[in-house]
């Protein structure tokens, strides 16, 4: 329905700087990074085009509410106006012969395209579609194959055209296609990776074409035109075929580098061209209907003599007889020489020649001689090559009928790929070509039907007119005169050769200029790094997207006549035919696949003006393509295949990425979306959980990241091909550009070959950032449920006491969250080198589901942990059985199917040392004086004061006189235990000192501050010296006392037997309940870790990881 638009002048306001805009700008489809997410994106002049000119002020007063969007929305008369002024001719398209050539030559205003249905695409189809197969092979094929079997295989290939065609016009008619055809098509419709390889073969089809055609123009120069002309000639009649294929070669050769010189020379030419090879195909298609009605009244002369049932050729003979008449004597023939040796009527011949009579039957009977239901003479094939009988140069089959006779019906691409060249593209690509195949594919049917009602069965089966005294068989049947036909098809060949030649560079051209093949788009930097020993190699590669000054793709030429001599040196249009249809049939599949995607997603941006297509006929389509193929040559197929698959991987792999809205992107995403819904209906089993593992990254002040190795051992921990997220957060608001972030986040992950999802959480501070990436990442089913991070490793010295605090939030909300944690120690002396020999060592304290078993043996799928073994050592109470404890723990990862060696260590009940007392005292102190760090400095002078009256008080009461009366055994007792006081005074002094006062805080602190520490410090020495270790307990707090016991002794544990692992799995324990004694546990966890190198503390998330059962 057509659409009418009033438009209504307000006010009397001057234009907005956006319409008096420079009209010369034009929609190019271009690739261009944004900022942003860094996704390239293509240009659009709709909204944030940074094309527009930044420096026009809006300066109107009818629209002032909406000037500060000026910059990024465009005001509708704008738009309206470019897009007025669209063209989608590429440069090169048109000669510019007088184009500046000098750099920074203004681009000449293009002439808007005026070509309509009939010429753009109507005749441009037909002139590609009849061309040398229906002059050279039609008669053959439907001698060979039979009426009805030649019937079905230009139905069956036609059919396929059609198909193809209607799906072609669903996705030209959705938008404006720019110049590029069938490979802008497929590439925009299934992405850079199906774009290019189809591009790529399609290139390689249609220089093949070229070659094919090159060769039908000289087979029709050498065996019809002047056969005098050949420049090798057999001596003898077994080298024949070897001369004829030679003559091709040398005659091939020299014609396609007079095409190439044309082709260089100028388009044009080949344009103005175009026209009379195109009035040469319909004149010699209205001579053959001519003459199928001549022969209805007056069928040509053209003789056919058979001995017995064999053929015999018709050149070195002028009467079929063995023997004649002559002045009532009986003498011999000419083909009475051929066969015997002699003249003599008692000469010895050929056995054959004598037992079968001679017989001359019509080549052409005509229309109305009931030929085509008649009795067909079923000729006899002969492997003598000395006798003048007509014998076919290769065995045929139906399938090898098919896969020749298809490129007859290619071409249809030819209206597509005159897009830019088009008045009204959308409206003339559907209509042009459906009825050019339609006509085309009644032109065949009809031929099919005139050939085997025309002419007899002997002459159809002879390929190269042998029988016919030399003559075009196609010929014989034309009217007025067979050279009608030999003159056209010899034109129509040279034609389509010389559109081959101009089409296959400029379909190379634009897939180089759209980079997404490396090897024909070298970026300009490496040219500048590599050396000059490799200058003409980078150039060799470079040049493909490039020209001449006006845009023709001349080095693009020059590979196109290479690949198409190739075809030549193979000199057999019969070999060379099914190459070609490889690759043309492969293009139709891709077109076939784009439309129905589309359809079936049925995304917002899909609505083709063409409506009469379905996905349903769009599948028959590539399926037909695809069975069209393995039936014309299965291995023809499967190398096509293959070309195409390395030429989509080394795309994916190489490539630059294109963000081109592409229907795969769509699949990917529907196919994503219904996965993550599925997912989402219950958790996953037991036997399918995997760690789905959430990266907590940390970046420096230059936004690098400060632990690579963390995703290295991430890349080697996913042999379970789990979701990878790498999060990090960024202090501050929303509105700070994370994107340099992102970008270096998204280096070190490939650098590392880590593959996932990068997540970067903006937050006014980082403890809220973390707590919201862990709450948040991820969606659906495709959640994390393990978290990965560095252990603090400074968070001693640390300035900010709120770097530990965040750490140990964190493993309290994955704790609630009930998600498995990894902390990794040491990770930057991690291996990225494959380790040759080494242990993996598991601690197994406590059972936290599986995750201790599972970890090693993930680790131990990638190649740097291959040559570990894996251990696995657990702890044995005083109450444990030791022994049974291994037989079970055996039995168990028997039932696992894990390999490892167990080891039961033992650890009995023991006194609390002095070392343990010492480490409670200090982390004791510590933890006091960062509690006074945090004071201001008038209450740190009220505790200093507080702290030095009590250390004097209690050196007061130490130095009272000692109570009379007490034994001298007490007092001996006495000293001793002071003695042994005295030096845990020293050591804690010391220690906490040496320890405390090195950090950065304590640094800081004034000497007064400096001396209320050590009162402090010698104030609790006092106070434990006042009795034994036990009264210690009592006035300390036991608990701290009790797990640092147990980090002491585990720890002597582990190192003494785990201290050569390459790597260390230990149970993490879990954070207090209350966060006062948040600093401890850090504490705690140091001594655990104290004296190893590469640690994995490991915290299960709540639930079993893996399970004994199938």
């Amino acid at each position: 329905m057509p659409t009418n638009f009033t438009v209504v002048r307000v006010g009397d306001g001057r234009k907005s700087s956006w319409e008096d805009g420079d009209d010369s700008n034009v929609l190019r489809e271009e690739d261009e990074t944004t900022p942003g997410d860094g996704n390239p994106k293509e240009n659009s002049p709709f909204i944030n085009n940074i094309d527009n000119e930044k420096g026009s002020l809006y300066d109107g007063t009818n629209m002032a509410l909406f000037e500060e969007e000026m910059d990024s929305n465009p005001m509708v008369s704008s738009l309206l106006s470019k897009l007025a002024n669209y063209t989608n001719l590429t440069q090169g398209v048109r000669e510019h012969e007088e184009a500046d050539e000098e750099e920074g030559a203004r681009k000449k205003t293009v002439k808007s395209p005026q070509m309509g249905t009939f010429m753009g695409v109507y005749l441009p189809c037909m002139q590609n579609i009849l061309g040398v197969i229906l002059f050279l092979r039609m008669t053959w094929i439907v001698g060979t194959a039979g009426i009805l079997e030649a019937f079905s295989i230009v139905a069956m290939c036609c059919c396929c055209t059609m198909l193809t065609a209607i799906s072609m016009s669903a996705i030209a008619t959705n938008g404006v296609v720019p110049a590029g055809g069938s490979y802008y098509m497929i590439s925009r419709s299934l992405g850079p990776e199906f774009g290019g390889a189809v591009g790529l073969c399609f290139y390689l089809g249609t220089t093949f074409a070229g070659s094919m055609y090159i060769l039908g123009t000289i087979e029709i120069l050498l065996t019809y035109i002047a056969p005098n002309a050949a420049i090798f000639k057999a001596a003898e009649k077994e080298h024949e075929a070897a001369a004829m294929l030679n003559n091709m070669r040398v005659y091939g050769t020299c014609c396609l580098a007079l095409m190439a010189i044309v082709v260089f020379v100028g388009v044009k030419y080949v344009n103005k061209l175009a026209l009379v090879f195109l009035a040469c195909v319909i004149l010699s298609i209205l001579a053959i209907y001519a003459g199928v009605v001549k022969t209805i009244f007056e069928p040509p002369e053209f003789p056919v003599c058979l001995l017995g049932n064999r053929t015999l050729q018709n050149h070195n003979f002028d009467k079929c007889l063995k023997t004649e008449i002559v002045n009532n004597m009986t003498v011999t023939t000419e083909l009475w020489d051929l066969f015997c040796d002699s003249p003599h009527l008692n000469a010895t011949c050929n056995e054959y020649f004598t037992s079968n009579n001679v017989t001359v039957i019509q080549g052409i009977p005509g229309l109305t001689s009931g030929a085509i239901s008649g009795e067909k003479h079923l000729s006899d094939t002969s492997e003598d090559m000395y006798l003048p009988y007509v014998v076919n140069d290769i065995a045929t089959f139906f399938t090898l009928l098919v896969g020749i006779y298809f490129p007859s019906v290619t071409g249809i691409m030819a209206g597509s790929n005159r897009s830019g060249d088009l008045k009204d593209a959308q409206r003339s690509i559907p209509i042009g070509t459906i009825l050019a195949i339609a006509t085309t594919t009644t032109i065949y049917l009809s031929c099919v039907v005139m050939f085997g009602a025309c002419i007899e069965g002997v002459v159809l089966r002879d390929k190269f007119g042998d029988s016919v005294k030399g003559n075009l068989v196609i010929g014989t049947l034309s009217w007025p005169s067979p050279w009608v036909i030999v003159i056209g098809s010899f034109f129509s060949c040279c034609g389509a050769g010389l559109q081959s030649l101009t089409g296959a560079p400029r379909l190379l051209q634009a897939i180089a200029r759209d980079g997404i093949v490396p090897f024909l788009e070298v970026s300009l930097t490496l040219q500048h790094v590599i050396c000059i020993d490799l200058q003409w190699l980078i150039n060799l590669l470079s040049v493909f997207g490039h020209g001449k000054a006006n845009g023709e793709p001349t080095w693009a030429l020059l590979l196109t006549a290479g690949i198409c001599e190739t075809g030549i040196l193979i000199a057999s249009l019969d070999d060379v035919a099914p190459i070609l249809s490889m690759f043309f049939l492969m293009c139709y599949l891709f077109v076939n696949l784009a439309c129905a995607l589309q359809t079936l997603l049925r995304t917002p941006n899909w609505r083709p003006r063409f409506k009469y297509y379905h996905w349903a006929l769009s599948f028959l389509g590539m399926s037909l393509c695809l069975a069209l193929m393995f039936i014309s040559s299965w291995n023809y197929a499967l190398v096509a295949m293959v070309i195409a698959t390395c030429i989509y991987k080394y795309i994916e792999y190489r490539g630059a990425e294109k963000e081109w809205g592409d229907g795969i992107r769509g699949l990917s995403l529907n196919a994503a979306r219904y996965a993550l819904i599925r997912l989402e209906e219950s958790p996953p089993h037991t036997k399918n959980w995997r760690p789905q593992v959430l990266v907590l990254l940390k970046l420096d002040s230059e936004l690098q990241v400060k632990h690579p190795r963390l995703l290295s051992f991430t890349t080697q921990l996913k042999a379970g091909r789990g979701l990878t997220i790498v999060g990090s957060v960024l202090e501050g608001t929303y509105l700070i550009k994370e994107t340099e972030a992102k970008q270096n986040i998204k280096k070190t992950m490939s650098t590392e070959k880590t593959k996932g999802f990068c997540h970067v959480v903006v937050s006014s501070n980082l403890r809220d950032g973390v707590s919201h990436l862990i709450q948040s990442a991820g969606l659906g089913g495709m959640k994390h449920n393990t978290v990965l991070m560095a252990w603090p490793s400074s968070w001693k010295q640390t300035n900010d006491p709120l770097s530990w605090k965040n750490f140990v939030e964190s493993v309290r909300e994955t704790t609630a969250a009930h998600q498995a944690l990894l902390v990794a120690k040491n990770v930057d002396n991690f291996p990225d080198q494959r380790l040759k020999e080494g242990t993996i060592d598991v601690w197994w304290v406590v059972h936290d589901g599986g995750m201790l078993m599972l970890l090693p043996f993930l680790l131990r799928q990638h190649k740097v942990w291959r040559k570990c073994k894996m251990r696995i050592f657990t702890v044995a109470q005083l109450d444990d059985n030791s022994i049974q404890m291994k037989k079970d723990l055996q039995m168990f990862l028997y039932h696992l199917r894990l390999d490892a060696e167990v080891e039961v260590v033992e650890m009995h009940s023991s006194d609390i040392s002095a070392f343990t007392y010492e480490k409670t005292l200090v982390m004791e102190q510590r933890s006091q004086m960062l509690k006074q760090m945090q004071l201001s400095r008038t209450e740190r002078e009220r505790e200093i004061q507080s702290i030095t009256d009590e250390s004097r008080s209690s050196i007061r009461r130490k130095n009272r006189p000692v109570i009379q009366g007490s034994g001298t055994s007490n007092q001996a007792a006495q000293l001793e235990d002071e003695s042994d006081r005295e030096v845990v005074k020293k050591k804690h002094v010391l220690k906490a000192t040496s320890l405390d006062l090195a950090s950065p805080v304590a640094k800081r602190s004034t000497k007064a501050e400096y001396l209320a520490l050590v009162f402090r410090l010698e104030w609790h020495v006092d106070v434990l010296s006042l009795s034994p270790y036990s009264s210690f307990l009592a006035c300390s707090n036991q608990s701290n006392v009790r797990r640092m016991h147990t980090a002491v002794k585990l720890n002597e544990v582990v190192v003494n037997k785990s201290q050569g692992a390459q790597l260390v799995l230990l149970n993490m324990p879990g954070p207090p309940k209350s966060c006062g004694g948040d600093e401890n546990y850090m504490e705690f966890l140091e001594v655990l870790l104290e004296g190893l190198n590469r640690v994995l503390l490991v915290r299960g998330g709540g639930r079993e990881v893996i399970t004994i059962y199938s």
